[in-house]
């Protein structure tokens, strides 16, 4: 990577690269983003492109405020407006349906586009200079895992994106809430932060799940979030005994254990709180995947509606590499 590259880039470098059309990295509470300018069809294209996303899964658009989302939707029902009063800013995307103007390239051709306010204020920073909407799907190849720190974007992408502002550590480390409001009933289509009783304590009831009437969305795909490693989810005592079953043919194996270590097993120890979980789980196996293991062992998290996103991650971690195409 050269020396421009790796120069930090400023507010006024992102803004002039929006502006050209080039995506840039992009932070935001939940991950790294990969964001471009949501009214430009080349640059969307380019998007695509970088990440090897097939072209009719949709992006999600970022704007500073709900007033500007709303201008973005061919319909505001009152579930919107009293989602983003409760959530916005924060880790809340809603599926609305969407306005004339919304280019193809951002909703994968379909009638329906996502919207979001994030909190981190780097993007708000942003966004508000740019008095528009960026398109910002997580800034990795389809597929792998989010970035959390402006250091994964640029492994991931090199020169290819010079201009990634940096942000920090994101604060949550996991993909925002989906909700659907584009049907009778609303329903959650990628579990987040914000959990399912958070919600109905404003909208009321709201099913979860894709159905037939559900459009395509973000993150929903069978496998999606997965390392380069085989993952497999397990209790922690079926866990062990799986390790030394692994290491005894000579795979080269690892395990994420929350909350304890175990001695004799290698890999990595999360916390055992969910927040310190969620904010430390896509480094961590970023981190094993560096070392080159051949099997993650990720002992089984709590099965509450609070973990239901850290559930929701690891199994897609754990599907089957051709499921949905990736």
């Amino acid at each position: 990577m050269d020396g421009k590259a790796l120069r930090a880039a400023t507010l006024d470098d992102a803004l002039a690269a929006l502006r050209r059309g080039e995506p840039i990295g992009l932070p935001t509470e939940t991950v790294y983003g990969l964001a471009a300018d949501a009214h430009d069809p080349a640059a969307i294209r380019r998007i695509y492109e970088l990440k090897g996303r097939p072209s009719d899964h949709p992006l999600i658009v970022h704007v500073a405020d709900a007033v500007t989302a709303s201008r973005w939707a061919g319909d505001w029902p009152d579930a919107a407006e009293a989602l983003a009063e409760a959530f916005w800013p924060g880790p809340l995307t809603l599926i609305l349906p969407r306005a004339a103007n919304v280019p193809d390239e951002v909703t994968g051709g379909q009638d329906t586009v996502g919207l979001r306010v994030p909190a981190h204020p780097v993007a708000q920073a942003l966004l508000r200079a740019f008095e528009g909407g960026v398109a910002a799907p997580s800034a990795n190849r389809f597929g792998r895992l989010s970035p959390t720190t402006a250091a994964h974007v640029r492994e991931e992408f090199g020169d290819a994106v010079p201009i990634v502002l940096d942000g920090g550590e994101c604060e949550i480390g996991l993909e925002s809430t989906i909700v659907d409001l584009s049907t009778e009933t609303p329903r959650i289509l990628r579990p987040g932060k914000i959990s399912r009783p958070e919600i109905e304590a404003v909208i009321g009831p709201v099913a979860e799940g894709k159905d037939g009437d559900s459009p395509r969305a973000s993150g929903t795909l069978a496998s999606h979030y997965a390392p380069r490693a085989s993952v497999e989810v397990l209790a922690r005592a079926p866990l062990v005994a799986r390790f030394h079953e692994l290491a005894k043919r000579g795979q080269k194996v690892a395990a994420l254990l929350r909350g304890q270590p175990f001695k004799d097993i290698d890999g990595e120890v999360l916390p055992s709180d969910l927040a310190g979980y969620g904010h430390a789980l896509y480094a961590a196996l970023r981190r094993l995947d560096a070392r080159g293991f051949d099997v993650l062992l990720a002992e089984l998290p709590p099965h509450t509606a609070a973990w239901a996103a850290v559930n929701d991650r690891l199994k897609r971690a754990a599907a089957p590499r051709d499921a949905d195409g990736t």
